[in-house]
């Protein structure tokens, strides 16, 4: 997740419920004023209104303020435990995609709006480091979290969930035109899949950008743009956000779009089976999961410098890795939990494959080469 598993990622809840957005779009970088989300939904944990980090209300009771992506969904009788457990009130203040969220943490840094941060992923990770907005904490829940997970050797961002970007395929559609559904990214440029393929513009999508790391990571950053070249000249469809590509695009979702091919999320096929009307025993479409096709996504939490509630960030940091939050969150944002324990619910388990073999990258690179690769992909693909 996020990517949030990003935009994370994660990461997905509208895919079934057509309610929730997970996986975020991205926004210029250099903004100064974020509209705070303030949702509330049954069975969702409900955003409190702005407050005061540390403030205590008139019944005595102490208000931890987490800010999240704007995608943050959790069961609110689980929230509710916490809160009673250590007689504080949770104030979620949701501040736009992990950019923008990220962007808002490092502007106020110096007079923090909140005590914990959830949502920044790896793509975004160094960049938060470097900013110096967290504090470090060893968590003690670290000791059930596998390593591959831990990007942050000082323990300032701790992972908390995970989610394939992957290529989405309409089941019907190869099936009615026997043809078979491609196995690698370089299969994408054969003819018989011209005008087959839509995906999101990195610089405006998450998932977008997650897809072009994996091609740059799959041919190298020398090589990577006369591949997406061949693509354009392919009939590659590019489009600007994530429901616009899944919604109207994709012939798997709506069953009108014009492409059987879509960039979403490997936990986008379970995501189509739950709520769905009439109930499904089969998913309508499949996950592309070849090797380097995918890319996983990582999301974190961390404590904010200068906060004044550090007992309690620490508490709740625990609380988003102890199993009841890990196992309320694929049903909730559609990613996975990286607490090994925690249990996956039935449909995951049926419905959903990740990648044995995603593409991954060092969080340093692209935080160094970021914005010049996005350039680079703009220039070469939509000029």
């Amino acid at each position: 997740m996020k990517f949030s598993f990003v935009e994370k990622f994660s990461k997905h809840g509208r895919n079934a419920l057509k309610t929730l957005k997970v996986f975020k779009t991205f926004r210029v970088w250099g903004i100064l004023a974020i509209i705070l989300t303030l949702s509330a939904c049954a069975g969702k944990a409900t955003p409190a209104a702005t407050s005061t980090p540390g403030a205590t209300s008139s019944g005595g009771t102490i208000t931890l303020t987490v800010m999240t992506h704007d995608s943050f969904q959790a069961t609110q009788s689980v929230i509710s435990a916490f809160e009673a457990q250590n007689n504080v009130k949770v104030a979620f203040v949701k501040s736009g995609d992990a950019g923008a969220a990220l962007n808002r943490a490092i502007l106020t840094k110096g007079s923090p709006i909140a005590d914990v941060f959830y949502g920044v992923d790896n793509t975004f990770l160094s960049r938060a480091l470097d900013s110096g907005i967290y504090e470090a904490y060893n968590s003690p829940r670290l000791a059930d979290i596998p390593a591959e997970f831990k990007l942050d050797a000082q323990n300032r961002a701790l992972p908390v969930d995970y989610g394939d970007v992957c290529l989405n395929y309409d089941k019907a559609y190869f099936k009615d035109k026997n043809l078979p559904v491609p196995a690698s990214l370089e299969d994408l440029l054969k003819p018989e899949y011209k005008g087959l393929l839509v995906v999101t513009n990195p610089a405006t999508s998450s998932p977008g950008l997650a897809f072009l790391l994996a091609t740059i990571a799959h041919f190298g950053p020398d090589k990577y743009l006369d591949y997406w070249k061949s693509l354009r000249d392919n009939g590659l469809v590019v489009v600007d956000g994530w429901e616009t590509a899944y919604y109207t695009n994709f012939s798997g979702s709506s069953g009108k779009g014009p492409q059987p091919l879509v960039l979403s999320y490997a936990s986008s096929p379970a995501a189509e089976v739950v709520g769905a009307n009439p109930p499904l025993t089969e998913s309508p479409i499949g996950s592309v999961l070849a090797p380097g096709t995918c890319f996983r996504q990582i999301e974190f939490v961390g404590i904010l410098a200068g906060t004044k509630q550090r007992a309690l960030a620490e508490k709740f940091v625990d609380f988003m890795l102890s199993v009841p939050f890990q196992e309320d969150m694929p049903l909730q944002m559609y990613v996975y939990p990286v607490v090994s324990s925690a249990k996956l619910p039935d449909v995951f388990t049926q419905f959903n494959q990740l990648a044995q073999q995603p593409a991954q990258m060092n969080p340093a690179d692209i935080s160094k080469n970021r914005d010049a690769w996005i350039k680079a992909w703009s220039d070469t693909v939509l000029h």
